[in-house]
């Protein structure tokens, strides 16, 4: 008998999570001083990560940024393509890549450590950040810190609050679910 590299159990339950991120991906807020948009999506990954961890939590943003860039409408304002990742946001949808990574790594390494956690989503969301402005500056060929100012700066507050609404719904669903068997 083989072993498979995901059960059913774990499959589905990515599946699910990744439906999660791509029904908040595409709910975005423009504003005038940026063509990066408030989204929704970053909290949905913070809120997959904490739930599934470093594993299934980065299979589920690698699903869902394949999906986006294979033509699902579920980036920014309903858009998907591959074109996506190759204009201004695409840094963004790349890093969260890394974002998921760098996460789930401090959530799997600190189960317990609520301090690491933060730590790890803060390095997370800065890797995230980083890949973001890099990206950004390219497209509209700015310097880094215009680029930082325009598609860094005025969603700090937002992503702060995004990551504690994440944490607060995404600890008590992980203990559920474990309780119930299915992580």
């Amino acid at each position: 008998m083989t072993k498979t590299i995901f059960s059913t159990k774990e499959m589905a339950i990515t599946a699910l999570m990744t439906a999660i991120i791509a029904i908040l991906g595409p709910w975005a807020v423009s504003i005038p001083i940026s063509p990066v948009p408030i989204t929704l999506c970053t909290m949905g990954i913070y809120f997959v990560l904490y739930v599934l961890g470093l594993k299934l939590g980065t299979v589920s943003v690698i699903l869902y940024v394949l999906l986006g860039a294979f033509g699902v409408p579920i980036f920014t304002n309903f858009s998907g393509g591959f074109g996506k990742l190759l204009g201004p946001t695409g840094g963004y949808i790349i890093g969260y890549v890394f974002l998921a990574l760098i996460c789930g790594l401090f959530l799997e390494r600190f189960p317990d450590k609520l301090a690491m956690h933060i730590a790890g989503f803060v390095l997370g969301t800065l890797v995230l950040y980083l890949f973001g402005t890099l990206w950004l500056g390219y497209q509209m060929h700015l310097t880094f810190q215009a680029a930082l100012m325009i598609g860094v700066v005025p969603y700090i507050p937002g992503d702060v609050g995004k990551l504690l609404i994440a944490m607060a719904l995404g600890m008590p669903l992980k203990k559920q679910l474990k309780k119930a068997g299915l992580l």
